[in-house]
């Protein structure tokens, strides 16, 4: 055995053993496969890409706004009132909407006089509509929310679909993707949430 290692040791100067070829392209499948894993894991655990498409939720976010969606903050933490989530429609999978969260679980929520009322009290501190509502909707009466369910509108309540509409309704726990994080495009809009 000494006399082999002693011949493989003592190559000619700028010569190295050759690899086969099937070891380096082993050794690249595994990296790929490495790093799609992780790739999958930070989707599906941790954040996402969101791109906003519509005017629901202007004047923060407009239309073609690109987010980062994190997931991480609920597993440690219910989410909290004024949070902007993104959330799955529940009769249409795969369709996403993003809103701020107005009532939380436990809630009795109502729209009155353009404006929103949490257990018969006015939400004095909603800053973030840009304008009175025109319409209730089916908030015009007060809507209890179940233990896993959050009301949401749009920023634009004038021109948001929302939790105010039968489509959207109340919106479960189970539903909601992500807190938005960060907005990255376009450039000159960056932004923490």
């Amino acid at each position: 055995m000494e006399n082999i290692n002693e011949n493989l040791n003592n190559l000619p100067d700028g010569q190295e053993e050759k690899r086969p070829f099937w070891k380096d392209l082993l050794e690249m499948a595994l990296y790929l496969l490495i790093a799609a894993g992780i790739c999958f894991l930070i989707i599906k655990f941790i954040a996402v890409r969101s791109i906003v498409d519509g005017g629901s939720m202007n004047p923060l976010l407009s239309d073609g706004d690109n987010l980062i969606v994190q997931k991480v903050s609920y597993y440690f933490h219910e989410p909290e009132r004024f949070d902007i989530i993104v959330f799955e429609l529940k009769n249409e999978p795969g369709t996403h909407y993003i809103k701020r969260i107005v009532g939380l679980p436990g809630e009795r929520v109502r729209v009155a006089d353009g404006m929103v009322f949490i257990n018969g009290e006015p939400l004095t501190d909603d800053v973030y509509g840009n304008a009175p509502m025109e319409k209730a909707y089916r908030a015009g009466e007060e809507i209890l929310l179940g233990e896993d369910e959050y009301f949401v509108l749009g920023d634009n309540r004038n021109r948001s679909q929302d939790s105010r509409t039968v489509y959207v309704g109340n919106v479960e726990k189970k539903q909601i993707l992500g807190k938005a994080w960060l907005r990255f495009w376009p450039f000159s809009g960056i932004r923490f949430f």
